[in-house]
């Protein structure tokens, strides 16, 4: 494993003059394809170790949800044409293929049950299209779970990087408040479907925020704008500081507003797509070190395109505890074929006193078979969230 540090001379991005970051809430439908996909993922690598006694390959990050068509209302609405929810990609057949597609049919209705609260009124349609990988992998998985360390799946790269900036942490702590139970107790008319975009000029933040109000809460146009501004207020109190703005729906115009049926725009012809949403630490940062890959969905064994991204953050947050430097940034690049735990490791600080060997003891740990093993568990246990 080839491990390079190198420290930066420049401002850390919490420093610099423009800064924008992005957040879709757990209600968006990019958000929710992501989380079908990797729950998809989930039950079936939990499925493969109660039948065979190790995850067998597969990859469900395939997703897409196709909008539908609402009449929301003040007080209710209905839904006209109701949505779809596509999950797909390749699976290891075992015992055979309609066990493995009603097992991921049951996860997808499980978390959209447990996610979106008027999901019975939603009822989309659930198809489940996958089909065989290739049996040439499946000796890769059953040799990782006898000790070996298996190859990369792909020549790709993940990254991490820490720790969050003010707006950073604003945006992210902004949705999960809105989507909080305390606010959807105040305010059930809150869907689930959010997004908060923050900017920053110098000192200055803008919140722009998008809400996917409930009609069925909302008894009139006087009633729904009376009900954004004391949930802008409440935003204001809680969260801002000299020199943020808030917005809220800033498309609303007289009686045209931003209302739904269900809590969510997917209700309403707005689609989602696997990867397009948040990055694998809830965040959509275009001024830092980005990857494009999918995280949701892909195998926990051997996908770099998952396991590089969230070892990444992981060894980022830890050089970030131990030396509490201003930013690090790590990125990991592997060649297709090589052991997952041998990559190309580029680490990146600014500010900050460091000591190369311990860097190279953190990244060591977090890249050993026990490490990769930790992570395989807590992907499995949910633990650890990837949009």
């Amino acid at each position: 494993m080839k491990i390079f540090v190198e420290k930066l001379n420049q401002k850390p991005v919490s420093e610099q003059r423009i800064e924008m970051v992005e957040r879709k809430g757990i209600g968006h439908p990019d958000s929710l394809t992501d989380a079908i996909c990797e729950a998809s993922s989930r039950v079936l690598s939990q499925y493969y170790l109660d039948q065979k006694g190790f995850i067998c390959h597969h990859n469900l990050d395939k997703g897409l949800l196709v909008g539908g068509v609402s009449n929301p209302v003040f007080g209710g609405g209905e839904i006209i044409e109701k949505p779809v929810a596509i999950v797909a990609g390749t699976a290891t057949i075992v015992q055979s293929m309609d066990d493995i597609k009603k097992l991921i049919y049951e996860e997808v209705d499980k978390y959209f049950q447990e996610n979106l609260r008027f999901y019975d009124k939603l009822n989309p349609e659930i198809r489940v299209s996958i089909h065989p990988g290739s049996p040439d992998l499946v000796d890769i998985f059953r040799r990782f779970c006898k000790g070996e360390t298996p190859p990369a799946n792909d020549t790709s790269f993940g990254v991490g990087f820490a720790p969050l900036s003010p707006l950073e942490n604003t945006v992210l702590n902004v949705e999960k408040f809105l989507n909080s139970k305390e606010m959807k107790k105040k305010f059930p008319s809150i869907g689930e479907d959010v997004k908060v975009m923050g900017s920053r000029n110098d000192k200055e933040f803008d919140l722009t925020i998008a809400i996917a109000f409930i009609g069925k809460f909302i008894s009139n146009l006087e009633d729904y704008y009376d009900q954004k501004e004391k949930i802008r207020e409440i935003l204001e109190k809680k969260f801002k500081t000299d020199g943020m703005n808030i917005s809220i729906n800033t498309l609303d115009e007289k009686d045209s507003v931003y209302l739904t049926v269900t809590g969510t725009s997917w209700e309403n012809g707005d689609d989602g797509q696997v990867g397009r949403g948040n990055r694998s630490n809830g965040l959509i940062t275009p001024c830092r070190t980005m990857s494009l890959e999918a995280v949701a969905g892909k195998n926990p064994i051997s996908h770099v395109g998952k396991i590089y991204n969230l070892k990444a953050q992981e060894i980022a947050d830890k050089i970030n505890n131990l030396f509490k430097i201003e930013e690090v940034q790590v990125q990991l690049l592997s060649q297709i074929g090589k052991p997952i735990s041998n990559p190309f490791v580029g680490i990146k600080y600014i500010n900050g006193d460091v000591k190369e060997s311990e860097i190279n003891e953190i990244v060591s740990d977090s890249l050993s078979r026990e490490g990769f093993e930790d992570l395989t568990q807590k992907l499995l246990e949910g633990s650890i969230t990837v949009f």
